[in-house]
């Protein structure tokens, strides 16, 4: 449910940026504050995905070997949801991961972005409150 509120709201906000950046002059402040929207819902879209994806086993609901490639026996699934990562853990230590760490770092790019488009339509809205002072 989360993810489709996502998908909706990341569409929306993309949607809104492309109609605002016709409009002339670009309100800036309200372009970042969309774009941010945007980068926000697409981290939540893309952590739901390897959620989803840690909570069926793998991008795929991948079966681990009996056995490593080095004969080891397989001892444990680790699934952890933040980082996202799902591994077959085997009885000499190794490890066979099913979820690339891509999904950890997707989420952690978007957010940022998110956050400093947040934080420069803060200020912008900010300036552009401000009254100007006549130095003279």
């Amino acid at each position: 449910m989360l993810s489709f509120l996502a998908l909706a709201t990341a569409g929306a906000a993309a949607t809104v940026a492309v109609v605002l950046s016709r409009i002339r002059p670009v309100p800036l402040p309200g372009f970042c504050a969309v774009l941010a929207v945007c980068f926000l819902a697409s981290a939540a879209l893309v952590y739901c995905c390897g959620w989803f994806a840690v909570l069926v086993g793998g991008p795929f609901p991948v079966v681990c070997a009996d056995e490593s490639t080095t004969g080891a026996r397989f001892e444990t699934l680790t699934q952890t949801f933040w980082p996202l990562r799902t591994a077959c853990v085997y009885s000499d230590g190794s490890t066979v991961e099913h979820l690339s760490a891509a999904y950890h770092v997707l989420v952690l790019v978007s957010a940022g972005t998110a956050a400093v488009l947040g934080g420069a339509a803060a200020l912008l809205r900010l300036r552009a409150r401000r009254p100007c002072r006549d130095p003279g």
